[in-house]
């Protein structure tokens, strides 16, 4: 089983995990962990210690926190395999025998969420980008311009993106991030999943900056081209925190798009295990969205292609599909509806397993737009309405950054201006409704009003 490993190693150690003017090998961080192979090419990442308010409780996410990298508060995190029937028997012993051992969680395989429908595609690209009024979010001067926007995913092909679109893109190589391993260099990447994606943040954000994170192209034993490892996210959320805080703070603004989520109980610990991902809001992956939120990002998840219409033959969560990251109370969980507004068969219904309210709201998905699959399939899955409101989002943020409109507040607007598609307001199907632009931008016109 691959495994996360916490600990917390001298603070000089810690300090060289921190700086990225420095560099610490598995090695400095653990000299050996009995039962454990290490994997020695991956980098070891710094996760952030939550400090909750004066009189908060330190083990309860539910309150405001604030997150410290500090060499006294920091931890470490390294991956490595233990032996599936040495699981329990080795996770105990570590516990016992090492103390600067902390956690050990669950590395789960991740995957994208393509559709696993094969109807044709419900009207085009043009069709979405009307329904995001464009021509009045340009009007606005919301366009993306300056916007940072991260695609994690299978890479993007740069070359294909601009093909499609008719015009240049915007790709900052410098910003985006490859894990170790992983062959190609940033907007150069094969025509697939994370190029669809791209294409389909640009419909809302057509200025928008993308930066590349090709995290479902790490390879393991057995893995196809399309999933990754959990523990690479969890690097990628490191790198993009430094994104972020680099940035001016009166125009910080990081939107951060991820279609992929973890399917099967197969690769995690039990439910109710500390070392739990799908349910535990502890679990380092977790904490890494809470403190990417913390610092001003806005993070959007697929809620996943399981729903009970058209469930895709992965999901073998036998109930509550939306887990982990994909229903995390600090990140907008996307469904999908065609244009027309209706909830699409495959798109994951709530509730979901860390926060119940899921998915929030819904975008548009199963156009005719990239092409990144053939000329006669269409964007789908909730792999593409992730996209179309992260484009939204950084839209938002042109004239918005997140110390104008924090990210809570973001998120807070999208779901009060949501076309609600049922008669109880909140339901499991659509969240709390469909995007809707025109909403969005008369709450944004009377908030800078008043």
């Amino acid at each position: 089983m691959r495994v996360l490993i916490q600990l917390r190693p001298s603070p000089d150690v810690v300090e060289a995990v921190v700086d990225p003017g420095r560099s610490a090998t598995v090695a400095d961080v653990a000299d050996g962990l009995p039962g454990v192979a290490l994997d020695h090419a991956y980098t070891p990442v710094a996760l952030p210690r939550p400090v909750p308010p004066p009189g908060g409780d330190p083990l309860s996410l539910n309150q405001p926190l604030a997150f410290s990298l500090a060499a006294e508060d920091a931890s470490v995190l390294v991956r490595g395999v233990i032996a599936d029937d040495e699981v329990a028997a080795r996770v105990a012993m570590l516990s016992s025998l090492r103390p600067d051992v902390t956690g050990v969680f669950a590395d789960p395989v991740i995957h994208t969420t393509l559709t696993c429908g094969g109807d044709p595609p419900v009207g085009t690209w043009h069709d979405v980008e009307r329904l995001l009024g464009a021509d009045a979010l340009r009007a606005e001067g919301l366009d993306g311009t300056g916007v940072a926007l991260a695609v994690l995913d299978t890479g993007i092909n740069l070359a294909h993106t601009e093909r499609q679109l008719g015009r240049d893109v915007i790709l900052d190589a410098a910003r985006s991030w490859v894990p170790a391993g992983v062959d190609g260099r940033p907007g150069q990447f094969e025509v697939d999943h994370g190029t669809m994606c791209a294409f389909d943040t640009l419909i809302g954000a057509p200025r928008a900056t993308l930066v590349d994170v090709p995290v479902l192209l790490s390879r393991r034993p057995g893995g196809s081209a399309l999933d990754g490892l959990l523990s690479d996210a969890v690097a990628a959320f490191g790198h993009l925190r430094g994104v972020l805080e680099a940035q001016p703070a009166e125009t910080r603004a990081l939107v951060v798009s991820n279609s992929w989520g973890s399917f099967s109980p197969e690769w995690d610990f039990p439910v109710g295990h500390p070392g739990n991902y799908s349910d535990n809001p502890a679990h380092p992956f977790n904490l890494m969205v809470t403190a990417l939120d913390e610092a001003g990002a806005d993070v959007l998840f697929a809620a996943g292609n399981c729903g009970r219409q058209c469930r895709d033959g992965r999901c073998a969560y036998p109930d509550r599909p939306i887990v982990g990251a994909n229903s995390h109370a600090k990140a907008l969980s996307i469904g999908g509806v065609d244009i027309s507004g209706e909830r699409v068969g495959y798109s994951s219904q709530g509730p979901g397993r860390l926060t119940a309210r899921k998915p929030d709201v819904c975008a548009y998905t199963h156009f005719s737009g990239s092409r990144a699959f053939g000329d006669t399939e269409p964007d789908s899955g909730t792999s593409a309405a992730t996209p179309v409101a992260a484009g939204l989002v950084a839209a938002i943020r042109t004239r918005w950054p997140c110390t104008r409109l924090s990210p809570s507040q973001l998120r807070a607007l999208l779901r009060r201006t949501a076309d609600d598609r049922s008669e109880v307001g909140f339901d499991f199907d659509y969240g709390y409704g469909v995007i809707d632009p025109e909403g969005i931008v008369a709450a944004l016109r009377r908030r800078s009003a008043a």
